[in-house]
């Protein structure tokens, strides 16, 4: 009997499914959701009716970010198509960051060398991630933004003499298919399909595209309507809605640079489904900043762009329609990736100024600098 025991006990141990993945890039997707309800009842939403509002945490993949799924499937259909070859092709892309540390992270897992444009606006923490991994920075005008990255981007293509590859996330179609394929549908399971209003940014267009279309149905990219009535709203920043005006409305307040990394590239991305979008909110960069710190206040470290995500769904769900409704947004990115951004300015100062304090006996403080025993 003892043997039986011990054979079947073997056969389980064997069979069992281990949960380890074999690379980084296999850790991308399947982020949780939190649920944000008490964020709305800080700004006067009464949530008793049901009114929901949760956020999809794209912050907790490997590189902290939505675009971990973005550079996965750029690199991935590439790959399939035959299009790049590791060790030979150099992967050149324009980005504001985050799309370039996921290239790079993937870049470095597989042999590319990757070489990335980016605004010189974008935030240290950034350069010295993309560098650590590898990757090779080159920065551009703050004043052209992403088009003068991509500019830059087709110079260094040209002097590479056809051994480098530009995957462009603005227009490659790989970028709302993986939305399609793994972000819509998660969501959709775990809210067991209850989504009513879905609040996304707009960088490249490829989340808030590739989700919607994944729910709302798109016979195009065969994708059958599981609730086309759910509502879809992009947002930019208010001093760049150039998506705004691609739909008809009206511009708000003196347009030009703005502080929302990640969002409004100062362009209209062609892989966006401009008709998908049923609204669109632009959130001013204070706004954006006073949001991202109440949601580190809630223990949650995000960065700027969830702020002007999380701002504009709070407003949406303050309208009387919304009442009873549950709402997605995204959460693109974690916090720690922002320390020098101006949003975090005033911390940054006073943990500058902070000075050590003496210690309680048995300690001699005069031993590390202070002017007697006792400080």
């Amino acid at each position: 009997a003892n043997g039986i025991l011990k054979k079947n006990a073997a056969v389980a141990t064997s069979t069992r499914m281990l949960n380890i993945v074999s690379r980084p890039s296999d850790l991308v997707g399947n982020t949780p959701l939190i649920d944000l309800t008490q964020l709305l009842e800080k700004h006067g939403v009464d949530a008793s009716d049901g009114t929901r509002l949760v956020g999809k945490l794209e912050s907790l993949g490997p590189c902290s970010s939505v675009k971990d799924r973005l550079g996965r499937s750029l690199i991935d259909e590439a790959e399939k198509e035959g299009i790049i070859t590791p060790g030979k092709t150099v992967l050149v892309e324009p980005t504001s960051g985050n799309t370039g540390i996921a290239l790079a992270f993937i870049a470095r897992e597989r042999g590319y060398r990757c070489i990335l444009t980016m605004p010189e606006s974008m935030s240290l923490e950034r350069r010295i991630m993309l560098m650590s991994l590898g990757a090779e920075v080159v920065l551009t005008p703050k004043e052209t933004a992403v088009p003068g990255a991509l500019a830059k981007a087709k110079e260094i293509i040209e002097e590479l003499d056809g051994d480098g590859y530009m995957l462009q996330q603005f227009e490659n179609p790989a970028n709302p298919k993986v939305h399609r394929e793994t972000t819509g549908p998660e969501i959709w399971r775990d809210t067991d399909g209850q989504i009513d209003i879905f609040v996304s940014g707009c960088g490249t267009g490829g989340t808030v595209t590739g989700v919607s279309q994944y729910i709302k149905g798109s016979e195009e990219h065969g994708c059958a309507p599981l609730k086309p009535e759910m509502k879809v709203v992009a947002v930019e920043p208010m001093e760049q809605m150039l998506i705004t005006e691609a739909k008809g409305g009206e511009k708000i307040g003196p347009q030009g640079p703005h502080r929302i990394q990640g969002m409004g590239p100062g362009l209209v991305p062609k892989v966006l489904d401009l008709d998908i979008i049923d609204e669109v909110i632009g959130i001013h960069s204070d706004d954006a900043t006073e949001m991202s710190h109440e949601l580190w206040m809630e223990g949650l470290p995000v960065g700027i762009s969830s702020g002007a995500i999380v701002s504009a769904a709070v407003e949406v769900c303050k309208r009387p329609e919304s009442k009873g409704k549950l709402t997605v947004a995204i959460i693109p990115s974690f916090g720690e990736r922002y320390f020098t951004h101006p949003m975090f300015a005033d911390i940054k100062e006073r943990a500058e100024k902070l000075e050590k304090q003496p210690l309680p006996e048995p300690f001699d403080n005069t031993d590390y600098g202070f002017a007697t025993p006792r400080g």
